[in-house]
């Protein structure tokens, strides 16, 4: 384990009592409070009166932005769609930022920006002039994660990113092999990379579900899910400080989950028929689960947090960073309120 403070546990009353460690105990007690009072603290939010132009500023990371070193090619199946696709990761120049090129012209350059996402089921998707690309959300985590701050992502084969093993681990392997370096733009030039800092609580709630995030030095994330009907998942919550070692070791090997019951279901949708046991680990509601061993006692939840890094990066612009400085707490949550939320923070952005 790293030096990181990281919490990985069920949430329960239960639990508590068997929780030695005081300071743990209080940061466990704070999560139980804020899921049986958000409806509470919401109003609260709803009557802050502070203007949207002091609520986030874009500050210096003390970092320059950076890009690949090389270039990178991997190939593998699309989780929807089923069909082979080779997605080719090139530099990029500073304050480009990070986007796709998709479509049968192969000339539709998409931006990894929350303004091109639209629904889709089971997956985030970006689209723009009739050209899409599908399940960037495992590619994007490890690419906002690891620091590529500006790359130019080909699809070939298809409109959707390989899903490899069902993971980021496998695209993080990939950019630590080719190495990263400092962007330069179209003079020679580098650029400064910025963050944004949260000044206010910015929050988004959902039947049920929320995301919000409080300023911070630091990125923090925490994560909860809830099955309730699937003992083996059940509840439970991840929380860590967040940085491309804590992420590399920690998250991007989380592979995403289904439960068995639901796949003929979502197959007869249309959807998932490039998904076997060796790209998500399943489950069954009576039987548990069905291909072990995982590789955290709590994959799903960390897999939720591998998702919502690489949704939240979709706040990026201009090569800078898209997660901000805040403690994100996420409860419930999918794609959908994901890049809801990232449109939220949009709206308090300055620049």
């Amino acid at each position: 384990m790293n030096s990181f403070k990281s919490i990985c546990i069920f949430v329960t009353p239960r639990t508590l009592f068997f929780i030695e460690d005081e300071n743990m105990k209080r940061s466990l007690i704070s999560i139980m409070r804020l899921r049986r009072s958000l409806s509470t603290c919401t109003q609260t939010l709803k009557s802050l009166s502070v203007p949207r132009s002091r609520a986030l500023s874009w500050i210096p990371t003390g970092k320059l932005q950076q890009t690949l070193a090389s270039s990178i090619a991997v190939s593998g199946t699309g989780l929807h769609s089923g069909a082979g696709a080779t997605a080719r990761l090139l530099p990029a120049m500073a304050g480009e930022g990070r986007y796709f090129v998709a479509g049968a012209s192969a000339r539709a350059r998409i931006p990894a920006a929350v303004e091109h996402a639209v629904d889709s089921p089971l997956c985030t998707a970006l689209c723009r002039g009739g050209a899409r690309v599908r399940t960037v959300e495992h590619l994007l985590s490890a690419l906002e994660a690891m620091g590529v701050d500006n790359c130019r992502i080909e699809i070939e084969g298809g409109d959707e990113v390989p899903l490899l093993d069902g993971s980021a681990k496998e695209w993080v392997e990939a950019i630590e092999h080719v190495g990263l370096c400092a962007a330069e733009d179209s003079n020679g030039n580098n650029m400064d990379k910025l963050v944004a800092e949260l000044h206010v609580p910015v929050y988004l709630w959902r039947d049920g579900a929320f995301i919000v995030a409080f300023p911070s030095s630091k990125i923090h994330i925490t994560y909860g899910i809830d099955f309730p009907k699937v003992p083996v998942i059940g509840c439970q919550w991840f929380s860590s400080f967040l940085d491309s070692c804590m992420y590399a070791n920690e998250i991007a090997s989380s592979r995403t989950f289904c439960i068995y019951e639901e796949v003929e279901k979502m197959r007869s949708a249309g959807l998932i028929k490039g998904g076997s046991a060796s790209n998500a680990i399943v489950c069954s509601i009576t039987g548990g689960w069905l291909n072990p061993p995982l590789r955290f006692h709590d994959e799903p939840c960390r897999h939720k947090l591998l998702d919502l890094v690489g949704d939240i990066s979709l706040f990026a612009q201009n090569g800078n960073q898209g997660l901000p400085l805040a403690h994100i707490i996420a409860y419930k949550a999918g794609h959908s309120l994901h890049t809801g939320f990232v449109r939220r923070l949009r709206e308090y952005a300055d620049v």
